[in-house]
């Protein structure tokens, strides 16, 4: 098992991923994502504003030498906006990576499993690769790998709702059928959850509002790099059977008696 994680073809020793929305300044987004030691940052390209080129927006605020840019389609609510915006993109990014999100309704953020189908599906001919948010579907996820898809991303609850991993039967499921990286995405509440997450074989997760809407976001930003390289540890180390009665842990040969 590696240490480092590989999506297409390229390698990061990185295997926490990280979004910019939602910071209470950019100073502090800046701070928290350097904390947490990730190397891909999403970003919402249709929440940018290009009317005014003069004016700085969040990608003027990073060293794209040192970062991947993750632009995302987040806001857009057919497969049709998404692959306008995918585009939109790639000509201002210069980069064709993606986080596909197609997302109808916005009272409850959930991902449109058709739409996301059929925009991975065109997007993957143009030249993208496409890492698509979706709900933790093991059926999904394989028909998503299977158009080619670099990644798979299953939710763990709702976006931003800080309920943690909700989905673990699913994702367990994806991870098992999967041959491209599982990114656990959404939901995720602490550090413990992204350890969860990396225990039960996850190979990345990604976070944007538990860190940025936390009390002190530098804090939490290494709380959540740390938290994601212990599930690994714990991963690559394999845990203990569960048993049903207590196993003493010294043993039982040489005891003195009275």
């Amino acid at each position: 098992m590696s240490e480092h994680l590989k999506i297409a073809d390229k390698v990061f020793s990185s295997r926490l991923m990280v979004g910019t929305g939602k910071h209470r300044s950019n100073t502090e987004m800046v701070d928290s994502i350097a904390a947490s030691g990730a190397q891909i940052v999403t970003v919402a390209i249709r929440r940018l504003n290009l009317d005014n080129p003069k004016e700085k927006n969040i990608l003027d605020f990073f060293d794209w030498e040192k970062y991947t840019i993750l632009p995302n389609t987040a806001g857009c609510k057919t497969s049709e906006e998404a692959i306008f915006v995918a585009n939109l993109a790639r000509e201002l990014t210069g980069s064709n990576w993606l986080k596909l999100e197609v997302i109808p309704d916005a009272s409850h953020l959930m991902p449109d499993p058709v739409g996301t189908y059929e925009a991975a599906k065109h997007l993957i001919k143009d030249g993208f690769i496409v890492l698509p948010y979706i709900h933790a579907d093991p059926v999904l996820a394989q028909m998503l790998e299977q158009i080619g898809c670099a990644t798979v991303m299953p939710l763990g609850s709702g976006i931003g709702s800080g309920q943690g991993i909700q989905t673990l039967e699913e994702i367990n499921l994806i991870i098992q059928q999967a041959s491209v990286p599982v990114v656990v995405d959404a939901g995720l509440a602490t550090p413990s959850d992204a350890a969860i997450a990396m225990e039960i074989g996850a190979d990345a997760v990604l976070v944007n509002t538990a860190i940025a809407q936390a009390n002190e976001p530098v804090l939490m930003g290494e709380a959540f790099k740390l938290g994601v390289l212990a599930g690994r540890k714990s991963f690559m180390a394999g845990r203990i059977q569960k048993k049903s009665m207590a196993s003493p842990s010294s043993p039982n040969q040489g005891i003195v008696s009275s």
